[in-house]
């Protein structure tokens, strides 16, 4: 179903992507390959369907809950939960793992003391079959342990000939940042990666996406509905979706449809500020109110804090909000980014 808010898992429910998917499985046997783009673009969906037609073992890595801090058995933990999602298919290379048990069809992983697992033995082990290890999120492995993971990918890069690992990422700065592909210090540096960026619906498709999506479920609706719907959500696919599966279950009011994902964003944007200084807050604030150059945002936090505020702190809060791709040379990369914004 088009308007499943869930991610696809097969071609015929990923609407618009047969392109990018067919690029994915030119490029299948690739060592390191980069999926990236803004939120609700359909990286998760994409990489599913992929992984669902080719006829090779994988294992996906969910890294959204992985804390900025996290140790070895945080990390150990989300491996163990993928590996045991993934058993049925694994189970023999699994087995010949020491530091590895499989109780009661889980995964259970020595991570600690005499024995214990690494990440080089655990990518050694499954390259005895051909394998595909995907990363989702994998910004979030930024952190005390990225510089171990990377080097342990660069080892398997050079010896683990069946691996092929794929990253995902909606913090495109930061996915680019940790994986560091052009930064000399970075153990990844120099190694050939086929990178696809996710780009949002052109006009007509988003709005044939709508059409089509409401014709699966027997619905009428107006054009010019649709047509407001793609103004106000920028051809974004889990916008788009959002839209038609709440319009389908009775709310019929754009505006009101539209304040649901408003609040879903503001709440997302107080995730990605919290911890941060309160400036982010002024300073996206700025941005939404129509403040896209570098003296009228400046101008806008010293007004608003009453205080001056150094060009290299300004300068470092834009670009990590570039970082996060939530905005691009002063402005918004996502509309209902932008609205909740103002609520900050």
């Amino acid at each position: 179903m088009l308007f499943d808010p869930r991610p696809k898992l097969k071609r015929e429910e990923l609407f618009g992507r047969d392109v990018e998917l067919n690029l994915l499985h030119d490029n299948v046997n690739s060592p390191i390959i980069v999926i990236a783009g803004i939120r609700r673009i359909g990286k998760t969906s994409l990489l599913n369907v992929f992984l669902n037609e080719v006829n090779i073992p994988n294992i996906i890595v969910d890294l959204r809950d992985l804390h900025s801090n996290y140790g070895l058995k945080d990390l150990f933990e989300i491996l163990s939960k993928a590996l045991s999602s993934r058993l049925n298919k694994l189970m023999e290379l699994l087995k010949s793992i020491t530091s590895i048990k499989i109780l009661g069809g889980e995964v259970e992983i020595k991570w600690k003391g005499r024995g214990a697992l690494t990440l080089p033995t655990l990518f050694d082990s499954l390259n005895k079959s051909r394998v595909i290890i995907a990363f989702d999120e994998a910004q979030m492995l930024r952190g005390p342990r990225s510089m171990e993971i990377l080097s342990a990918i660069a080892h398997a890069y050079d010896y683990d000939k069946n691996l092929t690992f794929i990253f995902t990422g909606s913090e495109v700065g930061m996915l680019h940042d940790f994986l560091g592909i052009e930064k000399p210090e970075s153990p990844l540096y120099g190694r050939y990666c086929f990178k696809l960026n996710l780009e949002r619906f052109k006009r007509d498709v988003a709005e044939e996406f709508l059409l089509a999506g409401f014709r699966e479920m027997n619905v009428k609706v107006d054009k010019g509905l649709i047509a407001e719907a793609v103004n106000s959500f920028d051809g974004i696919p889990g916008w788009l979706t959002l839209f038609g599966n709440e319009y389908v279950r009775g709310l019929k009011n754009l505006d009101k449809i539209k304040e649901v994902a408003v609040n879903m964003a503001l709440s997302e944007l107080k995730n990605l500020v919290a911890g941060r200084s309160k400036r982010y807050a002024t300073v996206l604030r700025g941005l939404a109110e129509g403040m896209n150059g570098w003296g009228k945002i400046k101008g806008y936090v010293e007004e608003n804090e009453g205080s001056t505020i150094s060009s290299s702190i300004l300068s470092n809060i834009l670009r990590s909000l570039e970082d996060l791709s939530i905005i691009k040379d002063y402005e918004f990369l996502d509309p209902i980014y932008k609205e909740a914004s103002l609520r900050l």
